[in-house]
């Protein structure tokens, strides 16, 4: 069964550009060059940029952890340490889930 995780990020709003490049940069590397993530969805709030939600979704528990311990995320969470006024992990049980290309 997917391993799905809901992280909820408030970013302080002077380094919003920085971090979401930051963020892209990540992402973008992860869903390259790792076979267990799956799908890695980012975006932030309308009315409130600084409110930025990711969609995570790891082949399995064990994806997920070999994630957190690759050099692409360990500078992201480096780099953007300053940038995050609050983090919030939240974990999920998937009931359904679909996609089309995009």
């Amino acid at each position: 069964m997917p391993y799905v995780r809901i992280a909820e990020i408030e970013v302080v709003p002077e380094r919003l550009e920085t971090y979401r490049a930051a963020l892209k940069e990540e992402i973008e590397a992860a869903v390259r060059l790792e076979p267990g993530v799956l799908a890695l969805h980012a975006v932030c709030g309308k009315d409130d940029p600084a409110h930025v939600t990711v969609f995570e979704i790891y082949a399995d528990e064990a994806a997920y952890q070999t994630h957190l311990a690759t050099p692409h995320f360990v500078k992201y969470k480096s780099a953007t340490r300053d940038m995050v006024r609050s983090l919030k992990l939240r974990e999920t049980m998937p009931i359904a889930l679909g996609a089309k290309p995009m």
